[in-house]
């Protein structure tokens, strides 16, 4: 099961990424996460990409891939893998599409969670993080236990610099300009499955599940 989740800022791709991780056995990949990693080492690189990512902005594409191959290489993801928000442009597409051919490998298929803007916004500028454990609130869904103090540990929240209303302008500004021409290079594909992501969790994970299962039924896995 070789998946790629996409859809833009807000629309629930960790929450889906990890249930299906779990389900299918498979490693999670996540391009935020590794990248939010790679900001926080402390030298000359780790800084341009943290300020890259505070502005809502694109990190290089080679950047990008060089963290995605390394993880697509490793035994682990031998026998499927998903990857949460990558590709986010027609040449990372393509780029990826060419390491699976050199691997032997191909997507079984490319979810697209679609969710309007105005409910995106609502849902990243309440989102809460620890920067202690990395756990997660919403002010709205998932308040934590005493106001703007950490669950587990007692610490104080923190706004990500990317969730303030400015920076998710430019983030969706960018996702429609960069990254919804990928959407129409797996469509062209066969590969391309929308899923209703401004429903329950529940939900959406039952619309993926019904979709996975009924794709070998309309003609394979393969685009």
């Amino acid at each position: 099961m070789n998946l790629v989740l996409t859809g833009p800022p807000g629309a629930g791709k960790g929450t889906q990424a990890a249930l299906l991780a779990r389900q299918y056995a498979i490693p999670k990949i996540s391009t935020g996460e590794l990248l939010r990693e790679l900001a926080q080492r402390g030298d000359e690189e780790g800084r341009q990409i943290g300020s890259l990512i505070d502005r809502g902005q694109m990190v290089p594409d080679d950047t990008v891939q060089a963290l995605v191959w390394e993880k697509l290489r490793h035994p682990d993801a031998a026998g499927g893998f998903l990857l949460d928000g990558f590709p986010r442009t027609v040449n990372q597409a393509e780029a990826l599409e060419q390491f699976l051919r050199e691997s032997g490998r191909e997507l079984t298929a490319v979810l697209d969670l679609q969710v309007p803007e105005e409910e995106l916004i609502r849902r990243l500028s309440g989102r809460r993080i620890c920067p202690q454990c990395g756990a997660s609130y919403h002010l709205d869904s998932h308040p934590p236990r005493v106001p703007d103090r950490c669950d587990r540990d007692g610490d104080q929240l923190e706004q990500r610099p990317d969730d303030q209303p400015d920076a998710i302008r430019v983030r969706l500004r960018l996702y429609r300009e960069r990254t919804e021409p990928v959407l129409d290079y797996y469509r062209t594909r066969g590969l391309l499955q929308p899923i209703e992501g401004d429903r329950t969790m529940p939900e959406v994970t039952e619309q993926i599940r019904r979709v996975l299962e009924e794709r070998p039924a309309r003609g394979g896995l393969s685009g």
